[in-house]
């Protein structure tokens, strides 16, 4: 069977529109649109059926019906005008596919980039969500005419969606990893947006003894609030990562900051050198160009001598395990010691030879 007598042996059966006709053949003639495709089937089968009018006029009548009704077609129906027969009756024409959804690609992506226009952003990809029926109609029809060359509906929405975006909203598609997903249904016209977490790494420094990394929950009141913890549901006030964490949701907008760190220094220890790397995973952002050495400025002004951050930057979430692996990194750590009577230089001398190489048994405080 030719391309155009199983085209027209669609038709004979369902309306389609341009899309959805075309889609049938999309692994055909590449390069060409769906709806291109549809369109130039519908009018060589009109050209066909023009051209048999003289010689198999009930045929050429049957097919020129078929384009006006279930092709919607109008120049189907100015030639039948022409051969003196009636059209079609008018009748609703819905395609059986699509529902005539792809009419509304452009007015839908037009209002996904007024949605966008809430955050900051660079890339974007999309993503279609049909519902079950939708799918399930598209393969019973391809199971019915042993379509060899289609392509999924899903496909097409999202790739004609994702070019509309891109040319309204100015920015880059990107299928690895994208700032947001905008998730689309074409069908009843439903637009989500799944904002990606920004990634912001650095250093930190904790200048004071007597604050843990992160937050320490009561273990009596696993955070309610009590007696032992003072009410307060923590069993420190404070943390480097709830003295670091607030101006980064201030500056960014997220909805909630989770704090990664390459391994932890003890409660009683101060962290001093370079700094202990960390990374801040900003949860929804709808700022991501942020002001880098302001927000140094402000995370610094806000723990107020504690802590102090340094050499902020843009990263991806791979760098969160890069900063894990660093936790089995060789530590430095500089101790007074405190003699009970005063030590002679060959003292100290005897002591740098007996302690050199000697393993030390750390004792973490609870």
């Amino acid at each position: 069977m030719s391309v155009l007598e199983k085209a027209l042996q669609m038709l004979e059966r369902h309306p389609l529109c341009n899309h959805c006709l075309g889609r049938q053949f999309a692994f055909l003639a590449h390069g060409i649109e769906n709806e291109e495709k549809g369109k130039t089937l519908k009018t060589m089968l009109l050209m066909e059926a023009q051209a048999l009018a003289s010689t198999k006029k009930t045929e050429a009548i049957r097919v020129l019906k078929i384009l006006a009704s279930n092709g919607f077609l109008k120049q189907a129906e100015e030639v039948l005008h022409q051969m003196r027969r009636r059209p079609p009756k008018k009748a609703v024409q819905t395609c059986f596919l699509c529902e005539n959804r792809f009419e509304a690609v452009d007015e839908l992506a037009k209002r996904a980039v007024e949605k966008l226009g809430e955050y900051e952003f660079n890339t974007f990809m999309v993503g279609v969500e049909l519902p079950v029926d939708v799918e399930e109609r598209e393969d019973e029809f391809k199971a019915r005419f042993n379509v060899e060359y289609g392509e999924n509906i899903r496909l097409e929405f999202g790739r004609l969606l994702a070019r509309k975006i891109a040319g309204y909203s100015d920015k880059k598609l990107d299928y690895h990893k994208p700032d947001i997903v905008v998730l689309l249904n074409p069908m009843t016209e439903e637009i989500r947006l799944q904002v990606n977490p920004l990634y912001i790494a650095g250093r930190y420094k904790k200048l004071v003894r007597g604050i843990p990394q992160s937050k320490w929950i009561c273990t009596k009141c696993g955070g309610k609030g009590c007696e032992k913890c003072n009410w307060t549901g923590k069993r420190y006030p404070e943390s480097v990562e709830e003295l670091i964490t607030p101006p980064f949701l201030e500056a960014t907008g997220g909805v909630k900051a989770s704090f990664h760190a390459s391994g932890r220094e003890d409660v009683d220890a101060r962290m001093l050198g370079k700094g202990r790397p960390f990374v801040i995973e900003i949860s929804q952002p709808r700022k991501r160009f942020i002001d880098l050495k302001k927000l140094e400025e402000a995370v610094n002004a806000y723990a107020k001598g504690r802590v102090e951050v340094s050499d902020l930057q843009i990263v991806d979430k791979d760098f969160i395990r890069r900063v894990k692996k660093g936790e089995a990194a060789q530590k430095e750590y500089r101790v007074v010691v405190e003699f009970e009577k005063e030590v002679s230089d060959e003292d100290l001398k005897l002591l740098e030879q007996k302690l050199t190489g000697v393993i030390v048994k750390q004792r973490t405080p609870l």
